[in-house]
């Protein structure tokens, strides 16, 4: 293997810095080691017996999980070993420059930040990470044109800047990241995706990270009296959060647009000044909390022409996040079908053919592609349907045309294109209605 680089991409290990500088034009490949909560093993130790399973399987193909080990001390200690963020490719481990994290995972849920003021009321929830609860999210959001990687190449040209100490007033950036589209397209899902894949990543910069979800609408549903001060005292215990620096922090500004909503209406003269101080005490608190270097903003929007301009201009990636193109909406029904047949509920256990692999076999019905080019059909007649209703298409397949223990692939993907014919009349129906 060419290098081996563990957390942060910067740091080269000791006994591989011979192969440091060939780490420069070789292809970088992350490895995420999952260790076991209850471990005690050294993480030394660990590396070296991961880096023993690489070199007996130096051949893999894209992203490639382990998580069944044949030597005692991985079967002990690790959960799993994965290759991701890869290309659908076959990638030869011995050229490649490894980026290897490790990991274990906090199993607490998550806490609620409440105001001195009022105790009862939840100014926001806040989680320690890596989290057990958004373990598995990043691989399960499936987007097209890369959204994932440039998210991820943000935030880390974003720190390494900071690490530099490059001048934000020649150089800017303001630390936020915009995310829009219509409901159920897994925005909010992606930014504590985005937070979890990166506090995996940067271990080896900062001990730990935090996330803090703030409801916008409890803004204004429960802080109107005196509204302005409260959010004060909000950002306040972000504030305390941020001034450890041995800890990433990710503030989640969700549904961003109903601050835009209330200003225009205050401004309209519908709503009182009040809403106006609410949302002017956000923008100043996000400007003053942007000055650190261990905070990240992530903010979504569900209503695309109400940002307000105020929220646009702070944005340094505005990325619009839009419903699954048919190869997108391929791969996710792929995922659902495969944790069915893990399950036993699809059985006995088929193949099933990836889209690079119809593709490469010019989408030709055979033996072996039959069932997959059916799942491409009920992809594409898909069409249109959010993530959220995609993934529970299979659930409806079987509530309503199995209802039994155990199906055929065959009997399901029949259930399947039932259900979605369902969705699609019942869609048109409410339309109708309107």
């Amino acid at each position: 293997m060419t290098g081996i680089v563990e957390g942060d991409s910067m740091e080269v290990i000791e006994d591989v810095k011979q192969g440091q500088n060939n780490c420069i034009d070789a292809v970088n490949i992350h490895v995420e080691v999952h260790v076991k909560s209850h471990s005690t093993a050294k993480r030394e130790d660990v590396k070296l017996h991961v880096l023993a399973l690489l070199n007996r399987h130096r051949i893999v193909f894209g992203n490639y999980s382990w998580t069944e080990f044949d030597e005692e001390f991985l079967a002990k200690h690790v959960e799993s070993v994965s290759i991701v963020d890869a290309e659908r490719q076959q990638i030869d481990l011995r050229s490649c420059c490894l980026s290897m994290y490790i990991f274990t995972l906090h199993d607490d849920g998550p806490s609620t930040l409440n105001l001195e003021e009022a105790e009862d009321l939840s100014a926001a929830h806040h989680w320690l990470l890596p989290s057990a609860e958004f373990h598995g999210i990043w691989e399960s959001l499936v987007y097209e044109n890369g959204v994932k990687t440039q998210l991820l190449d943000y935030v880390s040209t974003m720190i390494f800047f900071s690490d530099k100490n490059v001048d934000s007033n020649l150089v800017a950036w303001n630390r936020v990241v915009l995310l829009h589209g219509p409901p159920g397209t897994g925005k909010t899902s992606l930014c504590k995706a985005l937070a979890q894949k990166l506090s995996i990543r940067l271990l080896n910069r900062y001990s730990y990270s935090q996330f803090v979800e703030i409801n916008s609408h409890s803004l204004f549903s429960k802080w109107f009296s005196e509204s302005g001060k409260l959010v004060t005292k909000m950002f306040q215990k972000i504030q305390q959060l941020i001034d450890d620096k041995e800890t990433l922090v990710f503030v989640l500004v969700d549904e961003v647009e109903s601050l835009t909503a209330a200003r225009n209406a205050a401004q309209a003269g519908t709503e009182p000044s009040d809403a106006i101080r609410v949302v002017n005490a956000v923008l100043t608190q996000l400007d003053q909390i942007k000055r650190h270097s261990n905070v990240v903003i992530l903010t979504t929007s569900n209503v695309t022409e109400k940002i307000d301009l105020a929220f646009v201009d702070r944005a340094d990636i505005k990325q619009y996040i839009g419903p699954p193109s048919t190869d997108a909406i391929f791969n996710i029904y792929l995922s659902c079908l495969e944790e069915l047949m893990k399950c036993q509920i699809i059985y006995p256990r088929q193949q099933l053919l990836t889209m690079y692999e119809l593709e490469t076999m010019g989408f030709q019905e055979s033996n072996v592609s039959e069932r997959s080019l059916a799942v491409q059909k009920i992809a594409a007649k898909s069409r249109g349907f959010s993530g959220r209703a995609l993934r529970k298409i299979p659930f409806l397949a079987h509530a309503l045309f199995v209802k039994t223990p155990k199906v055929t692939l065959e009997r399901f993907l029949q259930a399947m294109d039932q259900a979605v014919s369902q969705q699609i009349e019942e869609k048109a129906n409410l339309v109708n209605c309107v």
